[in-house]
């Protein structure tokens, strides 16, 4: 009994360089939230997040929306506890940006990957089913 196995891979293209320029500006966005908050600067990383979102739904790497929140806490972490000492003052800044960067992140994390999720789940039912071949297994018993 012989049989053959052929694996493609259905997605194509990476979507890391992408990410890491997402995860650049959402540091960028949250360091100023820290230091300055507004509603404006949190609708941009809104904004960049859906970005990222109608990406990855386009490219069928909706997968990857599941990475991106520890990507972005990666760039973020020491631009972060930067923001924080320079709003509370260094001592209780140093401190209280471990509290946010530790436990801040989980609901921070967990709203990225909501908000991307949803983006790229419907884009990704926008554009359709891929094109590709079907998938046709020949039994080798039946020769």
């Amino acid at each position: 009994m012989s049989a053959v196995y052929v694996f493609r891979q259905r997605a194509r293209g990476h979507v890391s360089s992408v990410m890491v320029l997402w995860a650049i500006a959402m540091t960028v966005v949250l360091f100023i939230e820290v230091v300055r908050p507004s509603a404006g600067v949190t609708l941009i990383g809104f904004a960049f997040s859906a970005v990222l979102g109608v990406y990855l739904g386009w490219r069928r790497r909706v997968g990857a929306v599941v990475v991106a929140p520890v990507v972005n806490w990666l760039f973020a972490w020491f631009p972060m506890e930067i923001a924080c000492m320079i709003h509370f003052g260094i001592l209780k800044g140093f401190f209280l940006g471990l509290l946010v960067i530790t436990f801040g992140w989980l609901g921070i994390g967990f709203v990225e990957f909501v908000w991307i999720s949803m983006v790229a789940l419907l884009v990704r039912a926008l554009r359709g089913s891929s094109k590709d071949d079907p998938v046709v297994i020949i039994d080798p018993e039946k020769n």
